[in-house]
C-alpha cells in the first residue's frame, strides 16, 4: 500500500481491460462524493512533475469508501498505492499498474484544537495550512513544517524533517486504516519511528493524527518564526520543480556536500540536473521525464561511489516500483 511496494509495470501488469471492468464494477459502491476515474495522469499531482498514469485514481470522500475501494481491490487481487501531495515521489513514465488512492477530499483536511491545547488533524491536511491555522491559534512548534510541500499523511509517513525537527516530535496518536480497512489508534510509543521511516505506515494509511504543540504564544511571534524558517528555505533550496532531498544523509554526513565535493552540480541528463543551489536536489528543468531523472540518479551514485567511497540510498520514492530494480 505504499510506494514501496513493488507493483509490475503496465507491459507486465493486469491486461487493460481487468482494470476497465474494475473501474465500473467500483464506482456504483461508493458515494457520488468520492472521485474515481481510469487513467489519470499522475505527473502533474507531483512536485518533479514526471511521470505516468495510475490505472485507476481515487479520492475518496470518507472512511467507509476508503474501506470499499481497499476492499475490492484486495479481492480483485489489485495493489493500492497512497499519493500524498506528491512531494516525495518519481511516478515511473509507464505510470503504476494499480488503485492510486488520494486523501485529497475536504473530508480529510480538518484541524481541531482541543480544550486541553492539543489538535487533531486529518492525514490529508496539507502541511502549509496546519502551520498557517497553528500560528492563528498561537500553537507554538509546527512552524519547522512550514515549507515542507506535503500533507499531514504523507508527513506521518516518512516522519518528516526540517530545522532541527521532525513530525513525530509533535505527534501523540496516529489514527490509521489496515489493508483489510480495520480503523486503528496507536500512540507515538506503540510506533517504531525512525529517520524518514514510520514502520506501521509501510502497511497502513493513516487517516489522522492526534498532535501536541510545545506551548502557547501569540499569533504574531509564531509567524515571525515561520517567516524566518522560509528565508532560510528560500536561501538554500532550489526553486525550479524537484522531489525534495532525492538521497538520505548517510551516518555522520551530508549526501548534499558528499555530491558538491564529487563535481556534480549542474550535471544533467535530458531536463533533469543536480542543482546548482543544493546538491541533493535533483530539478526539472522544464521537460524531463521520470528515466532522466532516475539515470541521473544512477549516475550521481556511480560517481560518489567512485570518488567518496560511500553508496548513497534514495530518499525520495520511486512510485510502484523498488529501487533496487532500477539502480
Amino acid at each position: 500500500m505504499t510506494a514501496e511496494q513493488r507493483v509490475q509495470s503496465v507491459d507486465e501488469g493486469k491486461p487493460a481491460g481487468v482494470w476497465s471492468e474494475f473501474f465500473e464494477a467500483v464506482k456504483p459502491l461508493v458515494s457520488a462524493a468520492t472521485r474515481i476515474v481510469h487513467e489519470e495522469r499522475l505527473g502533474t499531482k507531483t512536485t518533479m512533475r514526471v511521470g505516468g498514469a495510475a490505472r485507476i485514481y481515487a479520492e475518496p470522500a470518507s472512511v467507509a469508501d476508503l474501506q470499499v475501494l481497499l476492499r475490492e481491490a484486495r479481492a480483485g487481487g489489485g495493489e493500492v498505492l497512497m499519493l500524498g501531495r506528491g512531494s516525495n515521489v518519481i511516478v515511473p513514465d509507464e505510470g503504476v499498474d494499480g488503485l492510486v488512492v488520494s486523501l485529497a477530499h475536504q473530508a480529510w483536511s480538518s484541524f481541531e484544537p482541543r480544550e486541553d491545547g492539543r489538535v487533531a488533524v486529518g492525514a490529508g491536511l496539507r502541511l502549509k495550512n496546519l502551520c498557517g491555522l497553528a500560528a492563528k491559534a498561537g500553537l507554538v512548534g509546527f512552524e519547522f513544517l512550514e515549507g515542507i510541500p506535503g500533507n499531514v499523511g504523507g508527513a506521518l509517513r516518512m516522519n518528516a524533517g526540517a530545522m532541527g525537527a521532525w513530525m513525530f516530535d509533535v505527534v501523540e496518536e496516529v489514527q490509521l486504516m489496515t489493508r483489510a480497512g480495520e480503523v486503528r489508534t496507536l500512540t507515538k510509543a506503540a510506533m517504531h519511528v525512525g529517520y524518514r521511516h514510520c514502520e506501521e505506515l509501510h502497511q497502513a494509511i493513516a487517516l489522522g493524527a492526534l498532535l501536541r504543540p510545545a506551548t502557547r504564544s501569540d499569533a504574531e511571534t509564531v509567524k515571525r518564526q515561520m517567516d524566518a524558517y522560509s528565508r532560510k528555505r528560500h536561501e538554500s533550496q532550489p526553486r525550479e520543480p524537484s522531489a525534495g532531498c532525492i538521497f538520505r544523509n548517510p551516518p555522520g554526513n551530508s549526501a548534499g556536500r558528499l555530491i558538491d565535493e564529487s563535481g556534480l552540480k549542474g550535471a544533467r541528463v535530458g531536463d533533469a540536473e543536480v542543482s546548482p543551489t543544493h546538491a541533493n536536489f535533483i530539478v526539472n528543468r522544464g521537460s524531463a521525464t521520470a528515466a532522466d531523472v532516475i539515470a541521473l540518479v544512477r549516475r550521481v551514485r556511480a560517481r560518489v561511489r567512485e570518488v567518496k567511497g560511500v553508496d548513497l540510498e534514495p530518499e525520495v520514492l520511486l512510485f510502484g516500483k523498488e529501487w533496487k530494480d532500477v539502480l
